[in-house]
């Protein structure tokens, strides 16, 4: 029952209760209304039946103080145009074209039309884009990209298809008698967030290459998907000297862009951070108190078991995945790679 049903329902038994007992003053007092109440009420339902009783708003738009809506379409045209501005500049660059609004109007419009904020004018833009086709101006491509470096700065990170941006990082596992520190690489697709690990007992630039040459270039080689960019966080073994450094040297050879987390904002990658507490957390924390490993090949050997179920079985709720398992995700999301990826 809905809160007007409720309101009629009263008001209907009010009328009832009095007519009932023959006393007004009396069913007012009962229910709780006043006797001006129980005529206002009275009279409404005389006239206008059960959709008389309806409870009314008292609160109505004064039109008189809307602005022009001209004006309006213009302030809504310079929220996508120049989505950066604030209310104040809007303001002015109005005032430029003869059109005279306060900045506390120019927000009025913005509140009206969902554009107060930045983040809502972008995303407004974008939505003009994929509509109309629309040929983005320099300021407009500016916004943007900073916006966008903005969200990776804050763990916020935009990605298209399988295999637009990976995220590769380092993860210490625990150190296993006879056999010494293990480290673990991981590489997690952004997208999908499908996940591939390899254990070492070294933490460098040659483990850093090795996990893309021997788990990540042939798994995304054999579905036919190129890797076109990797995110890492700025340690020695992912940064270097461009003609020495080893991991640097196979992302040229492997035509991958290379790009690092802002310095002091670790949450850059916070989707390897994310996978790494779920990993500790379901598989290292629970393997390593049913079992004493003696090898490291042991040890892998159920790391990938647990990948297989965690990639193929366990759902995920991230962006892109909505409940579906990585392995889903990234297999859904091959036609985005087909239709945006050029000579795949």
């Amino acid at each position: 029952m809905t809160y007007q049903e409720k309101l009629i329902r009263n008001k209907l038994g009010l009328l009832e209760l009095a007519k009932h007992l023959g006393n007004v003053s009396e069913a007012c007092k009962v229910l709780g209304f006043s006797r001006d109440s129980f005529y206002r009420i009275k009279e409404l339902h005389d006239q206008g039946g059960e959709l008389a009783l309806q409870e009314i708003s008292r609160r109505k738009p004064n039109l008189k103080n809307r602005v022009d809506p001209e004006l309006e379409i213009a302030v809504i045209r310079i929220a996508t145009d120049l989505p950066a501005y604030g209310q104040v500049r809007v303001s002015n660059e109005l005032r430029k074209e003869g059109k005279i609004i306060s900045p506390g109007g120019v927000r009025t419009i913005w509140l009206r039309n969902n554009l107060e904020t930045m983040q809502k004018r972008l995303r407004a833009l974008e939505d003009l884009v994929a509509k109309d086709g629309l040929i983005l101006t320099e300021r407009q491509v500016q916004a943007m990209e900073k916006a966008r470096l903005e969200k990776e700065a804050h763990g916020e990170i935009e990605t298209e298809h399988p295999g637009y941006l990976g995220s590769q990082d380092s993860f210490y596992v625990g150190t296993l008698k006879g056999v010494g520190r293990i480290y673990q690489q991981t590489y997690v697709d952004t997208y999908s967030k499908h996940a591939l690990c390899k254990l070492y007992t070294m933490r460098n630039a040659i483990a850093a290459a090795d996990m893309l040459n021997d788990r990540v270039i042939p798994f995304y080689d054999s579905i036919n998907v190129p890797i076109l960019r990797i995110l890492t966080d700025r340690g020695t073994e992912y940064c270097g000297n461009p003609e020495t450094h080893e991991y640097q040297l196979f992302l040229t050879l492997s035509d991958i862009e290379h790009t690092r987390t802002k310095a002091q904002h670790p949450q850059t990658n916070g989707i390897c951070e994310r996978f790494h507490k779920t990993i500790l957390h379901e598989f290292y924390q629970v393997a390593l108190r049913k079992k004493i490993y003696r090898s490291l090949e042991e040890l892998q050997f159920d790391l990938d078991e647990w990948l297989s179920v965690y990639n193929d079985k366990r759902t995920h709720q991230g962006n892109h995945c909505n409940g579906r398992t990585p392995l889903q995700t990234l297999t859904e999301g091959l036609n985005i790679v087909i239709e945006k990826v050029v000579n795949i």
